[in-house]
């Protein structure tokens, strides 16, 4: 019997195919549209999502139930010993405390991680917890030392529209008004549990820049700096903006040569709240075991 399963929820940014391929087990993440419920990456697709939104359907989110998350625990209990669950931040969704209170009913067989991220640094979370299980780890001791690490990543995201943000009464009317009227790129951060607005751009290149520079200013304020050995994983996610992010790539790899950059598409969970044509840059410090 294999020792631990590794499960998340689509906010990963996995797919159910990536998931497959990577050996971890992905709960598609629930939307309501105009009443009806969808599935993340089953029922409803990237391209599909952004149809809805942009015909100005009633897009809302939702946690995956307690029967699914219990029946996937369930049948994962019978191949493997232990389960490691890393959801979205607690602070972006309740779908984490729900996964901690369902899980003391299995008697420490499931650990659920509360370590704060999402989208591209969700991702790596549990690319590192595939490693230190690989290493010997039990669950107990890879949730503690995910949550000892969960402020080791950051993410910058720089939207292309206020639209949404004043919908979810994120911001008023009349900051959208001057927004929009200004052309103005907010830029978001994500350090921890809550999506922050960390600066504003008046163009996009600027909006490019500023997260370069913010990652750089991180990389070398709270990561150790830069070294030979590359020691920061770099990722880029979009929404619905795919070319502009293969375009920024390789902007990217002028300032941060030879890195690997992987790109990914942001979160639905996220790009309900901030529309489509966003770009986001984030690093993760890589572990040590």
């Amino acid at each position: 019997m294999p020792g631990i399963a590794i499960v998340t929820d689509s906010n990963s940014g996995i797919t159910q195919n990536a998931g497959k391929e990577l050996g971890i087990y992905v709960l598609p993440m629930p939307f309501m549209i105009n009443e009806q419920t969808f599935y993340e990456d089953i029922d409803l697709t990237q391209e599909q999502f952004y149809e809805r939104l942009a015909s100005g359907a009633n897009i809302g989110t939702s946690q995956p139930s307690p029967e699914s998350v219990m029946n996937l625990w369930d049948s994962l209990l019978k191949e493997y010993d232990e389960i490691v669950h890393i959801p979205m931040s607690s602070g972006l969704s309740g779908s984490c405390q729900s996964a901690v209170i369902l899980a003391q009913e299995y008697q420490g067989k499931v650990q659920v991680v509360n370590n704060q991220r999402i989208s591209v640094t969700q991702r790596q979370s549990c690319l590192d917890a595939k490693l230190l299980a690989a290493e010997g780890k039990n669950a107990k001791e890879i949730k503690e030392f995910l949550e000892a690490d969960k402020f080791n990543s950051s993410i910058y995201i720089m939207l292309d529209t206020l639209y949404y943000l004043k919908k979810g009464g994120r911001i008023t009317p009349a900051a959208a008004a001057i927004g929009t009227m200004l052309r103005l790129k907010p830029v978001l951060q994500i350090q921890g549990e809550k999506l922050d607005a960390f600066a504003k751009a008046r163009t996009t290149n600027q909006g490019k820049s500023i997260m370069i520079n913010a990652i750089k200013n991180d990389i070398e304020t709270r990561f150790g700096g830069m070294t030979e050995d590359k020691h920061i994983w770099l990722e880029i996610a979009h929404t619905a903006n795919l070319e502009a992010a293969q375009a920024y790539k390789q902007e990217i790899l002028e300032v941060f040569p030879g890195y690997d950059i992987h790109i990914d598409a942001l979160s639905l969970s996220v790009a309900c709240h901030i529309g489509p044509g966003a770009l986001a840059f984030a690093c993760c410090r890589k572990i040590r075991v």
